[in-house]
């Protein structure tokens, strides 16, 4: 039964995938189709474009994530401190003989 159902799946998603193109032939021939075409086209690419920046974005989060974790548990290091050292003033002179 389960194989019967899966046949019949198969066969309704390949009608419909040669219906689509079958359209898509039809849209071709269609005065101004072939512009509708390049755009389609276009917005896949540019579907396509957005997909990959969003993988980036999850590889982002869980590395934000981590640091929030770390962040909240106190196990950053801390920033090395940074001292100013005074310039030591130049000692007075003391008048010698010469000097005088």
């Amino acid at each position: 039964m389960a194989e019967r159902g899966a046949r019949e799946s198969k066969d309704l998603l390949t009608r419909l995938a040669d219906a689509g193109e079958d359209a898509i032939q039809k849209l071709g021939d269609v005065p101004g189709g072939r512009r509708v075409l390049e755009t389609v086209n276009g917005m896949r690419e540019r579907v396509d474009e957005l997909q990959r920046r969003v993988r980036g974005l999850d590889e982002l989060e869980k590395r934000v994530a981590a640091l929030e974790r770390k962040v909240a548990a106190g196990e950053t290091r801390a920033a090395p401190k940074r001292t100013t050292t005074r310039k030591a003033s130049p000692t007075p002179r003391t008048p010698t003989q010469k000097d005088s």
